[in-house]
């Protein structure tokens, strides 16, 4: 596995290190529909951004999970995380689980 620079940001939400050439994005603490336009972002891979939406509504996000240590403790961000922990930083798939019921 090639070295992975000390320079990388690292995703707070998984703790792994986000290379220059994976997919990236930034994440809204607040969603910006609910309020959180100009508010507090945080860089995460993509694949972890996609996990998060794919697992809270907006409503859930600006009410309950809108701190990365709250996310975290969500059960299927957790089982997640433990997942995505496993793989390298440029590991890249869909979001495992599909999409949360009711959207």
């Amino acid at each position: 596995m090639p070295a992975v620079p000390d320079d990388d940001p690292i995703c707070p939400l998984c703790g792994r290190p986000i290379p220059p050439d994976v997919p990236q994005s930034l994440h809204h603490l607040v969603p910006k529909a609910k309020g959180g336009r100009g508010g507090p972002v945080v860089l995460l891979h993509h694949i972890c951004h996609k996990e998060i939406h794919a697992a809270l509504s907006e409503v859930e996000l600006a009410r309950h999970f809108n701190t990365v240590e709250a996310l975290r403790t969500h059960p299927r961000l957790a089982r997640f995380i433990d997942w995505v922990r496993k793989r390298p930083p440029g590991f890249l798939s869909r979001v495992p689980g599909g999409r949360r019921k009711g959207r």
